[in-house]
């Protein structure tokens, strides 16, 4: 198990991602929609870092809103308990499906089949977090999603040291505010994003000796001229290099070469553009 905590949300509204989604390494997720109330998310992930249950949450957040009847409110705890909110006074079709550790919800929806292919995508547990969430989403776009159609999207993942070199818990947060079809924009940044942002996987990294030829002259045809040909000039070269195009996190152990750097480098260097 990873820990991860996240929210993916598809709307006919600006920037979706802004008011919508909340999450915090070790502490909880928070979706808060239909009439929004952007304040549950920081009060309920104060109340969760405090060890509050998810549903005693969100029954403090409901208590003291004189409008819960026109909200919308998901919120699931670090142990994987889940406590919902749909309001009777929500638009259109609006309702919400649970299951282990997850939530599925919407208003102004075509009908309850949205939610239902959204919850039945998020029970399959094959694919990571950021990806079963996508799914999810699309799941739910193919059955109707927002009747008024789609504008924005976004999706936030938190985990622990998981952000961009380590430190925050930022694993992923990707927002798509103004888009014909923001799902799927969403779904290339989240490609994007494992190409740059992904670890490498140590037991694929390749040793530099049988490749540093290769790589010196590679990197000589891209303006990357190591200080010399011996491999620790090679590698710090390519460094340099992958730093340039946005891949350092892939640069995690001197002396090694991770192939996705390396099958960066060669289509640069082979086909002039970038990866």
């Amino acid at each position: 198990m990873t820990g991860d905590l996240g929210v993916a949300v598809q709307s006919r509204f600006l920037a979706i991602g802004a008011t919508s989604s909340f999450a915090s390494a070790d502490v909880g997720a928070v979706a808060t929609q239909a009439l929004t109330n952007v304040s549950y998310g920081p009060r309920a992930l104060d109340l969760l870092a405090a060890g509050t249950t998810a549903t005693r949450t969100l029954d403090v957040l409901l208590q003291s809103d004189v409008l819960q009847d026109r909200r919308q409110a998901a919120v699931v705890d670090v142990q994987g308990r889940v406590a919902v909110h749909t309001g009777s006074g929500c638009a259109g079709y609006a309702g919400h499906v649970t299951g282990p550790g997850f939530s599925c919800q919407g208003n102004m929806l075509v009908s309850h089949d949205v939610v239902h292919q959204m919850a039945t995508v998020m029970s399959d547990e094959g694919s990571a977090l950021p990806e079963r969430m996508l799914a999810a989403l699309l799941a739910g776009q193919e059955a109707g999603g927002d009747a008024r159609g789609q504008q924005s999207a976004s999706l936030l993942v938190a985990r622990q040291d998981g952000g961009y070199g380590g430190l925050s818990d930022r694993l992923v947060d990707l927002r798509v505010d103004d888009h014909a079809t923001p799902i799927l924009e969403l779904q290339r940044l989240l490609g994007l994003h494992r190409l740059y942002f992904d670890k490498p996987d140590e037991d694929a990294m390749l040793p530099l000796g049988p490749l540093v030829d290769e790589i010196a002259q590679r990197l000589v045809r891209l303006s990357h001229v190591p200080a010399s040909t011996s491999e620790d000039a090679v590698w710090d070269a390519l460094d340099q290099w992958s730093g340039r195009e946005n891949l350092e996190e892939r640069m995690t152990r001197r002396g090694h070469v991770d192939p996705t750097v390396l099958a960066c480098l060669r289509r640069t260097d082979e086909v002039g553009e970038g990866h």
